[in-house]
């Protein structure tokens, strides 16, 4: 893999992670949309690691404030810490998709990297976002959560699996069902990433030190650092957009993609793009 392609995936990872358009689905649909090698699960995950470190530093206050109450309450729930209630809710919340994941190791991946399930993926969550989005109320933030919600998002969270989901996307969705506000629903969302991609990546880390390869490490390291530069841009722009305004750009672009991937997929339309490259 040259360094050209590293830049391209980490700029699509870091822009696409927290935007609510799946970054997944932008990684796979690159290599088949232009004359790149599919860069293949692994350095899917490397990038997704660029991508959590980024959240770390962003909301770095609310980690501190999370072991901090953890500490004073010995680990044991006590609601009345918000930090402590935090951590319990993303922990229920973590829980449906990392049995999922375990689970589709034994199915297997390669059936998902395709464009028609990303096509109608791509379109469908993102009318979904939309309807809930503007119909649902804006009263709740994340310390209104009770464990029944985070359990409910964390559920949504499953079906980013399927790769055109888009991760941020379903949770978002299903926060603004629970009546969440948009900046709270984001928020809850990318809090949320770091312990379910934390796990993905170091299973990743742990079959590239396994296999010893140096060049493999080299790009791997690269695609860590420009994933963590775009995605803190996103995070930063994401969050401040949501200030003032909704998700409907989002889900014009998604509404727009995903009819363009499936005119491709249907063999009605070629999109096919980059190829000088």
């Amino acid at each position: 893999m040259n360094e050209m392609q590293i830049i391209f995936l980490s700029v699509l990872q870091g822009i696409t992670e927290f935007l609510p358009v799946s970054s997944s689905g932008h990684l796979i649909l690159f290599s088949k949309f232009t004359t790149f090698p599919d860069q293949g699960l692994a350095m899917d995950v490397t990038l997704h690691i660029g991508s959590i470190a980024a959240v770390i530093l962003y909301f770095l206050p609310t980690l501190w404030r999370i072991l901090a109450d953890l500490w004073l309450t010995r680990l044991k729930p006590n609601f009345s810490f918000a930090g402590n209630h935090l951590f319990y809710l993303l922990l229920v919340a973590t829980i449906p998709a990392l049995v999922a994941g375990v689970a589709l190791k034994y199915v297997g991946t390669d059936w998902l990297r395709n464009t028609k399930l990303i096509g109608w993926n791509i379109l469908l969550y993102g009318i979904l976002l939309w309807l809930i989005d503007t119909w649902s109320v804006k009263v709740r933030n994340i310390q209104h959560l009770e464990m029944k919600d985070a359990l409910l998002i964390g559920l949504a969270q499953c079906l980013a699996l399927l790769p055109g989901t888009s991760r941020s996307g379903v949770t978002i969705t299903m926060a603004r069902f629970l009546g969440m506000e948009r900046r709270e629903a984001a928020k809850f969302s990318m809090l949320l990433a770091i312990p379910t991609i934390l796990a993905a990546g170091l299973v990743a880390a742990y079959g590239l030190w396994q296999n010893g390869d140096v060049a493999q490490i080299h790009e791997a390291l690269h695609a860590v650092g420009y994933s963590f530069i775009f995605s803190l841009m996103a995070i930063f722009i994401m969050m401040q957009w949501l200030r003032k305004w909704s998700f409907w750009p989002f889900v014009a672009y998604r509404v727009a993609l995903g009819t363009m991937l499936l005119l491709d997929a249907y063999g009605i339309y070629d999109i096919r793009i980059l190829n000088s490259f």
